[in-house]
């Protein structure tokens, strides 16, 4: 089941079939032979009456019974209609994958702001770029490949602003020795930065944006170690649009409401907590990607593997990967899961990024609440953002906190560690299929 016009997720997101001919997106892409490959496999069993390929369906919750498992969702390829489909099945693998982790600026909700996640998928989907003079800003090797897709198409990148400083890196140098490929990969995207003049900016970050109508400029400043603006190093850029992103948050809604016990991760996440073989704590229910912790394409592409071995063990079928290929993928997993660890503490928020905010910054841009209201809510007791939430209604709008609960909890929690609240329906759904369940 799964929520796109085609599979390959987020990672290897393409323009729609019918418009892919004149929308070149393959310069865009990496790892595309194992694309193309698990591709032709899927749509092989697909023919062979092995398969049966949901795509365009969107889950809206997940639902323990007796037997196993119920899945709710909406079919989708026939929009604007919506139509209520109940799926069975005795185990269930969740791999629903991250969002952007956001940080709110003064300016953050002008249009032209946009999340670096948001900047590639319209280039990614639709060959779009956002703007024709763009600023990049947060942390994390995400901005990299960013900066070098909107370049090729033309893009003037004026800045890239990475909040962290490279010699962060020296504290945890081994998962980056030990992992070839990453070196391989971020070689390539700084000869590509160096090849469109590029300037990467370290320990540097986007603390405002101005405009009317639509983003006209960003003012840029350098930080001091815990992530203060450093006095006097303010900068003026000129942009028409902006890209941030702080790394990554799971997405955990099915999991969380199914029952499954979290964990803490480096990256400030909690993540669910899973065995070897990706197994949660609930019986029958397996998970793989992100929602396990941040790590990467690879790591799911793995992890995915480990999750099937378990299911085909759990249901008494044969294995597909034999003991010695097994015990490879294990080790690749450990490995990427240590580069994923050094990744999140070489690029941590800065603990000081809310000295950014005037009490009149909106954070919660669905009900318009601003950080002076959260901080008076914290001050009259609340400790986190369920409860900064009762307060002040910050993550009960639209995106029911997807977009603002990091930060809200940043700004009231005594815990570093982020959870997030229980959402019973998953993704917005319309009355009239929720109504076609009782049919």
């Amino acid at each position: 089941i799964d929520s796109g016009t085609a599979v390959g997720g987020q990672f290897w997101r393409h323009p729609p079939e019918h418009a892919r001919s004149v929308i070149p997106t393959e310069d865009l892409h990496h790892g595309l032979r194992e694309y193309h490959a698990l591709s032709e496999t899927l749509s092989a069993h697909s023919h062979r009456g092995q398969l049966d390929l949901r795509l365009n369906h969107h889950v809206w919750s997940a639902v323990r019974e007796d037997d196993g498992f119920a899945v709710h969702a909406v079919d989708r390829q026939r929009a604007p209609q919506e139509i209520a489909v109940v799926l069975r099945a005795p185990r269930l693998l969740v791999a629903t994958g991250a969002y952007d982790r956001q940080l709110p600026f003064p300016g953050w909700d002008l249009p032209g702001v946009l999340t670096i996640g948001g900047l590639q998928a319209l280039l990614k989907g639709g060959g779009v770029a956002a703007g024709s003079r763009v600023a990049l800003g947060g942390t994390g090797p995400f901005l990299l490949p960013v900066a070098a897709g909107l370049a090729a198409r033309g893009v003037e990148v004026v800045t890239v602003c990475e909040a962290a400083h490279p010699r962060a890196w020296l504290r945890h140098p081994g998962p980056l020795l030990r992992n070839p490929g990453k070196w391989a990969e971020g070689a390539g995207y700084a000869l590509a930065l160096m090849r469109h003049r590029i300037p990467v900016r370290p320990r540097t970050a986007i603390i405002s944006a101005e405009g009317g109508a639509r983003v006209t400029s960003v003012q840029i400043a350098s930080l001091t170690p815990d992530g203060s603006p450093r006095p006097g190093t303010e900068r003026r850029i000129e942009v028409d649009a902006v890209g941030v992103g702080w790394g990554f948050a799971p997405q955990l809604d099915l999991l969380v409401t199914l029952g499954c016990a979290l964990t803490d991760s480096a990256d400030g996440n909690a993540v669910v907590a899973v065995d070897k073989g990706q197994r949660t704590t609930i019986f029958g229910l397996y998970t793989a990607g992100e929602t396990s912790g941040v790590g990467g394409a690879a790591l799911a592409v793995l992890e995915g593997r480990l999750a099937a071995e378990s299911v085909l063990a759990d249901s008494g079928a044969a294995p597909v990967l034999e003991k010695k290929r097994l015990a490879a993928v294990r080790s690749a997993v450990a490995a990427q899961r240590a580069f994923a660890r050094a990744l999140a503490l070489a690029h941590p928020i800065p603990p000081a990024w809310s000295s950014w905010l005037t009490d009149e910054t909106v954070v919660c841009r669905c009900e318009e609440v601003s950080a002076g209201v959260i901080r008076s809510a914290r001050a009259e007791g609340a400790c986190d953002h369920r409860q900064v939430k009762q307060l002040t209604r910050a993550g009960m709008g639209w995106c029911q906190g997807r977009m603002c609960g990091p930060a809200v909890h940043c700004l009231a929690a005594s815990k570093q560690v982020y959870e997030p609240a229980e959402r019973l329906v998953a993704t917005p759904l319309t009355l009239g299929a929720l109504a076609d369940l009782d049919k």
